[in-house]
C-alpha cells in the first residue's frame, strides 16, 4: 500500500493509505524514530484510527432501529484503504467513504477525512466526519498512536491548562473478561503531574481518563531527556501498553467516544460519549504531536 512522506526542518512523517495510519515520525536533528514500528510480537499496529466506534461494543454487536450489527473492537476504518485527496508540501488529507462491506456493519453513508499537517515541530492530526445520509448518524472516533519508550524507566507528565495536574487521576477499569467497562475506578497517583511508567501500570489493560482530566500528556525519556507531547481537547483519553508484555511502547489516545459498559443493552444512539450528526452536518476534532 502506498505511503506518503512530509518533511520540514523539524521532522519527517510517513503515512500509509491503508487506514490513513501514521507509520513514522522522525526528528530531523536526532534521527530518532518516535513511532512504534508495529512488531507483531507485541502489537502489529502503529497509530490506527478508531471509527465508527472506540473500544468494544457489548458482546461484539450493537442495535440500531431494531436491527443488530456485529462490529469488532475499534471499528473498521483502520483496516480500509483511504484515498489521498490532498497533498501539499506540508499537508496530507485522506478520505474514506462507505462501501458495501462497511454498510453491513454500520448502516450509514459517511465521509471520513484524516489530515496530517506539519506546523513547526508539531504534527496536527485532524478528523472530519460528515454525515452524507438523509437521517441522523451516530458514531465515535479516536486515535491510537503508539510511541517508542522504555516502559521501565520513562515517565508521563499530565497537564491541564498549561499546568501539571495535581493529585491522583481517576481511571475507569476495563473488565478484561469482555473488553467493556466495569463499574470500578482506580486512582493513578501523580507527583506534580508525573506518572512513572511500568509494565504493571497496565495489568488491568488501558487506563481510561474521562471528564477532561488533562489536555496534554508528555512522554519523557529517562535516557536522553527527550520529550514528546500529545495535546488534545477531547472528552476522554486512554493510555495503554499491552498487558503482561513489557512492550517497548506506550499509546496516548485522544478519544471522542469509548467502549460500552459491561451489560449495556441500549441502542447505538444511547451509547455513552457517542456523537450525533444531523443530515449533511460535519464533526471536526484534532490533536497535536509535538517534539519538544
Amino acid at each position: 500500500m502506498a505511503e506518503h512522506v512530509l518533511k520540514n526542518d523539524h521532522m519527517a512523517i510517513k503515512v500509509s493509505e491503508h487506514g490513513a495510519e501514521l507509520k513514522s515520525l522522525i526528528g530531523a536533528k536526532t534521527g530518532k524514530e518516535y513511532m512504534w514500528q508495529a512488531d507483531a510480537k507485541y502489537w502489529g499496529r502503529t497509530a490506527p484510527v478508531l471509527f465508527p466506534i472506540v473500544g468494544s461494543v457489548w458482546n461484539g454487536e450493537y442495535k440500531y432501529e431494531g436491527v443488530s450489527y456485529k462490529l469488532s473492537q475499534h471499528g473498521f476504518a483502520r483496516d480500509n484503504d483511504f484515498s489521498l485527496v490532498k497533498k501539499a508540501d506540508d499537508e496530507l488529507v485522506f478520505e474514506l467513504v462507505q462501501n458495501e462491506e462497511t454498510l453491513k456493519k454500520y448502516p450509514f453513508n459517511f465521509s471520513l477525512k484524516i489530515g496530517y499537517k506539519l506546523v513547526g515541530s508539531k504534527v496536527v492530526v485532524s478528523y472530519t466526519v460528515t454525515n452524507t445520509n438523509d437521517k441522523e448518524m451516530y458514531f465515535s472516533i479516536g486515535a491510537h498512536p503508539a510511541f517508542n519508550c522504555d516502559l521501565n524507566k520513562d515517565k508521563l507528565l499530565f497537564e491541564k491548562d498549561g499546568a501539571a495536574v495535581s493529585g491522583a487521576l481517576k481511571s475507569n477499569v476495563i473488565d478484561m473478561s469482555c473488553g467493556c467497562l466495569s463499574d470500578k475506578q482506580i486512582d493513578v497517583e501523580t507527583a506534580e503531574g508525573i506518572v512513572n511508567l511500568s509494565p504493571e501500570l497496565f495489568d488491568g489493560d488501558a487506563l481510561i481518563f474521562e471528564d477532561r482530566q488533562a489536555d496534554a500528556v508528555t512522554l519523557v525519556s529517562e535516557a536522553d531527556g527527550d520529550k514528546l507531547r500529545v495535546t488534545c481537547d477531547v472528552p476522554l483519553f486512554g493510555v495503554w501498553s499491552p498487558v503482561k508484555k513489557n512492550a517497548p511502547f506506550v499509546c496516548i489516545e485522544p478519544w471522542n467516544g469509548r467502549c460500552d459498559r459491561a451489560g449495556f443493552d441500549g441502542s447505538l444512539e444511547d451509547r455513552e460519549y457517542g456523537n450525533k450528526l444531523a443530515a449533511g452536518e460535519s464533526f471536526d476534532t484534532s490533536f497535536e504531536i509535538e517534539i519538544l
